[in-house]
């Protein structure tokens, strides 16, 4: 199974996780999924996840000047955001667990 495809399916639920610990900028959001095992995540696909999600009101912006370079575009979570997460995650544990029991069925028949 390629986990590219999965990962579609869940990137605004893990995006919505990450922040919901600390506020990010995009490539700082990127490198924290890829450190919790999403390696699999392109950059693009989260860049285009903040945005997406920023123009449904679900997350705040703003800019803060970097020593690095230019200056960095942050996102943090509003209450929308947190609401979605808890809905998304609500709807995530249920699938999981449904899926669970379907893969545990199957093993079980073999």
């Amino acid at each position: 199974m390629d986990p590219s495809q999965l990962l579609k399916g869940v990137l605004d639920l893990a995006v919505l996780a990450v922040l919901r610990d600390a506020d990010g900028y995009g490539y700082d959001v990127l490198r924290r999924l890829r450190a919790a095992g999403l390696e699999e995540v392109a950059d693009a696909s989260v860049y285009g996840t903040l945005r997406r999600l920023f123009a449904a009101g679900a997350l705040t912006s703003y800019v803060q000047p970097s020593e690095e370079g230019p200056h960095r575009k942050y996102y943090g979570l509003n209450q929308i955001g947190l609401d979605l997460l808890t809905e998304s995650t609500k709807t995530w544990n249920h699938f999981a667990g449904t899926m669970a029991g379907l893969l545990t069925k199957k093993e079980e028949a073999a």
